[in-house]
């Protein structure tokens, strides 16, 4: 298959660095834009970009402007990155019809994932991958968790924390190897980050959160009794 190309469209050289560079490493094809106007332009030029990963505010002309030029003449997958945060810029872009909606700061590693489900449902770009311990089964593909055959609702990092347990089950795991593979290398915060997203997650898979064993003075280790 031929890789797919991505447009990465953000003022910021640091952030559009980031973000190819993890899409690289997942064997697409990227190319940038450093203002919306200069968006346009590629996309255009370029006539076989597969998705775009567009930041709000940039100069010359906005994300919003960029996505409605898009829009009205292709259906592309879009996601949009956004510093902001506010409600009512998320409805708008569901409006607009982006396809993903991500606050900065947020990890590369979960962008790309989105990346690969969007083009999962739009272009049949892989097939699913699905990953089963115990009771609870993770479709990497869809983003979705089910115990028992009920799905239920995880944020984007209890769905990577979970997906990296289970990927690495019965190995006894630090919070430093946990911050670095889960927050990835852009991350910086303590072992107290681990410890308040693996509660929250123990609380949403119920009965199943005994999977998570905590090792004291050390971390943590999934496990299926």
């Amino acid at each position: 298959m031929d890789r797919l190309k991505i447009l990465v469209v953000d003022d910021e050289s640091r952030m559009r660095k980031l973000v190819r560079d993890f899409l690289v490493k997942k064997e697409f094809d990227v190319v940038e834009a450093e203002d919306g106007a200069q968006a346009i332009d590629v996309f255009f030029d370029q006539k076989d970009i597969a998705l775009v990963i567009l930041d709000v505010m940039m100069p010359k002309m906005d994300g919003w402007q960029v996505c409605r030029e898009i829009r009205s003449y292709s259906n592309v997958p879009i996601i949009m990155l956004t510093a902001k945060g506010d409600e009512r810029d998320e409805l708008l872009g569901f409006e607009l019809g982006v396809d993903e909606y991500i606050s900065k700061p947020f990890s590369p590693k979960i962008l790309v994932a989105r990346v690969e489900a969007i083009l999962r449902r739009n272009t049949g770009f892989s097939a699913d991958d699905i990953l089963r311990a115990g009771a609870i089964e993770i479709n990497k593909a869809a983003h979705e968790v089910t115990i028992d055959g009920k799905s239920i609702e995880l944020s984007f990092k209890e769905f990577e924390l979970l997906t990296y347990f289970v990927e690495n089950q019965g190995i006894a795991l630090s919070r430093e190897k946990i911050l670095n593979s889960v927050w990835n290398y852009d991350y910086f915060g303590d072992a107290r980050t681990i410890d308040t997203h693996v509660k929250k997650l123990r609380s949403k898979l119920g009965e199943r959160g005994d999977y998570i064993r905590t090792i004291w003075g050390m971390g943590y280790k999934f496990e299926v009794e």
